[in-house]
């Protein structure tokens, strides 16, 4: 009997250190911008490829094509929150967000949101 439950116990371990292991693979495929979007909410209001309560990534990318300026415009924005630019609903303030993650997800953004 303790034969068996050792055995079952250690294809349980071993089973657990694949899924961590598959887990950190993925996430590792996932751009740290789009990361960091996911764990901020940003998807709640912006999705990759269309417009939800605010412009799709892909769209901010397309306005600020060519802007030299853009990262520190869109960097500000993200965290002071603004309105008027894409219509009258508002974009919140995210003011605790560390500004690596807000320069992450601004780089991935304007590099037109990639998934890789």
């Amino acid at each position: 009997m303790m034969r068996g439950v050792a055995g079952v116990f250690m294809a349980l371990m071993a089973g657990s250190v694949a899924l961590v292991f598959a887990s950190q693979a993925f996430a590792a495929d996932v751009p740290a911008g789009q990361r960091v979007a996911n764990a901020n909410a940003c998807m709640g209001c912006h999705a990759v490829d269309r417009k939800l309560v605010g412009p799709s990534f892909q769209q901010i990318a397309a306005r600020y094509k060519g802007d030299a300026q853009a990262a520190g415009k869109l960097a500000r924005k993200v965290k002071d929150g603004g309105s008027g630019v894409w219509g009258m609903i508002p974009m919140p303030a995210h003011q605790s967000m560390s500004d690596a993650d807000v320069h992450a997800v601004v780089g991935w953004v304007l590099a037109g949101a990639p998934s890789k």
